[in-house]
Formats: C-alpha cells, sequence, structure tokens
C-alpha cells in the first residue's frame, strides 16, 4: 500500500514538473542521457526517472518565484565539462536554478552533478536525496570518475565562503580554491564559468553567529532581515559565458596554477559587473 502511494506521488510529481515545463521543454526532459544500471541507478545512486519527479517544486521556483532568466544555456559543449560558478544566498538554490536551466534550456539538455561538502552524507534523508537527484561528495576521485563518463558536473570554487558571505561583500568573489583547475588540466575538460545574480538578494546575512554554528556542527549561523534563510523572491539571472581550454601540468606549482584560476575568476566577475549593469532592480 505504501509503495503504491509512493509511486502516485511520484507519477503526480513528474506530471507537475513537464506541465510547469511546457511542451517543447518538456521534450529536452525527454531526451536527458540515461545512465542507470539494471538496478535503475548509476554507480553514484543517480535516479533519472526520480530526479524529474524530484525537481517539481524547484521547477515551480525556477518558473514563478525566481523567474529565471537564462543567458548562454546553449554555449555549453557536449561531452565532459566543469561548470564553476559564484555561490551564495545562505542556501544552495543557485545550484539547483543553474541545473533546472540547463535541463530545460540546454542544447542539448544535461542532467549535472554538483559536488556537496563532506557533511551532506550524514544527514538523515538528506543525504539519500541528494544521490537520486544526482549530486556527490566532491572528492577529486568522484570528480576525475565522472568526467571519465563525459558528465558535466557544478563546482563553487568558493564554498561556504561565498554561500554565507555578508551583505557588504554581496557579489565580491572570495577565494578560489585550485582543485577544479588540477581536474581540469589533469582530464583535459573545458570550464564554462557561469554568473548568477540575484542569489545574493535571496536572504542577506547581517551577521555571521559564529559561536552558535560551531555548538550546531554548522559552517556559519546567518541572521538575516527576516530571521531565517527563507529566500526572498529575487529576480535571478544566470549567464553562462563560453567554454574556457587549459593546458598545462595538474601538478604544476600552486602559483602557476593560481594564474589560470584567476582567468577563471575574472570571467565571471566581468559577467556579473555586466549583469548588475543590466538589471533593473533586484525583485523584476
Amino acid at each position: 500500500m505504501l509503495e503504491r502511494f509512493s509511486d502516485k506521488v511520484k507519477k503526480g510529481l513528474r506530471e507537475w514538473t513537464e506541465r510547469m515545463a511546457g511542451e517543447q521543454q518538456s521534450d529536452h526532459l525527454q531526451a536527458l542521457a540515461r545512465t542507470e544500471n539494471e538496478y535503475g541507478v548509476d554507480p553514484f545512486g543517480f535516479n533519472l526517472d526520480y530526479s524529474l519527479a524530484a525537481i517539481a517544486p524547484f521547477m515551480w521556483l525556477y518558473r514563478h518565484y525566481f523567474r529565471v532568466e537564462a543567458y548562454g544555456a546553449d554555449r555549453i559543449p557536449a561531452g565532459r565539462v566543469l561548470l564553476v560558478s559564484n555561490h551564495s544566498g545562505q542556501l544552495p538554490l543557485d545550484g539547483a536554478m543553474i541545473g533546472i536551466a540547463l535541463m530545460v534550456e540546454g542544447n542539448p539538455p544535461r542532467a549535472i552533478r554538483s559536488m556537496v561538502e563532506k557533511w551532506v552524507p550524514s544527514l538523515p534523508y538528506v543525504s539519500t536525496f541528494m544521490a537520486r537527484v544526482g549530486q556527490i561528495v566532491g572528492t577529486p576521485e568522484n570528480c576525475r570518475r565522472l568526467l571519465e563518463a563525459e558528465e558535466a558536473i557544478l563546482v563553487f570554487p568558493e564554498g561556504t565562503r561565498g554561500l554565507n558571505k555578508l551583505w557588504p561583500q554581496r557579489y565580491q568573489l572570495q577565494e578560489f580554491g585550485l582543485g577544479f583547475m588540477r581536474l581540469a588540466l589533469e582530464t583535459n575538460t573545458p570550464i564554462v564559468p557561469i554568473a548568477v545574480v540575484g542569489a545574493e538578494e535571496q536572504a542577506p546575512a547581517l551577521m555571521n553567529l559564529k559561536p552558535v554554528a560551531k555548538l550546531l556542527g554548522f559552517p556559519s549561523f546567518p541572521i538575516t532581515p527576516t530571521g531565517t534563510p527563507f529566500p526572498l523572491p529575487t529576480k535571478y539571472r544566470i549567464y553562462f559565458g563560453d567554454a574556457l581550454h587549459f593546458t598545462g601540468r595538474a601538478d604544476d606549482e600552486d602559483s602557476e596554477l593560481d594564474k589560470k584560476v584567476r582567468t577563471v575568476k575574472a570571467s565571471i566577475q566581468a559577467m556579473l559587473h555586466q549583469g548588475l549593469k543590466e538589471r533593473r532592480g533586484v525583485f523584476w
């Protein structure tokens, strides 16, 4: 009985996803590449049918709450690719919106794999959900295996430094890690820079209560105007840049890798500046 109820819920969510996608973009969803084995999942637990049902609420956020406008989603090259984006907003909804954009507006459509923090698998229920929708712990080995399988991986080199930045730091990129560049060089993978405008204002952090965060084991404990990280209905604009190709050794000195990383960072910062210049307001 419980299994029948679960199947009915998944069917209803899948139909909701397809209705919000629209007829043309629903065809995009049907064209997504399948990678599952005979058990219905890939080696990391990703299940496309589960994912298409689970994204229904995020599709609603994409269409009606954040009213996302995506520019250049058709620039993503086929095959393996690293998608490198700025990060903000207290909750990782920017990653979800990037994923929806490439599912319904990419050409070809892509189901991307996001890197999550190592503590995420310790969360009950959340860990299973994240695996089923394709998100994995961001270890170098996991990334290599996915890139060898010609997957698209979304990386936020700022990590929680970007996600939890305070209001005065909005749209100022924080320090980038070097790991994504080592992987790109090692696997001969192109990098697509991405700039997200709008997420910074969805839950602006006025302060970070570090003692409380440490007590709870969280990376931060932000205080927002609403008292919670619940997102405001800001207008999202997502910009996909041209693919960048780098050559060199993956085991180069950090100083050499940093030069390449700064190129990616400068590209994202330039798109952020342009997007901020073009937008009419935070909520429209």
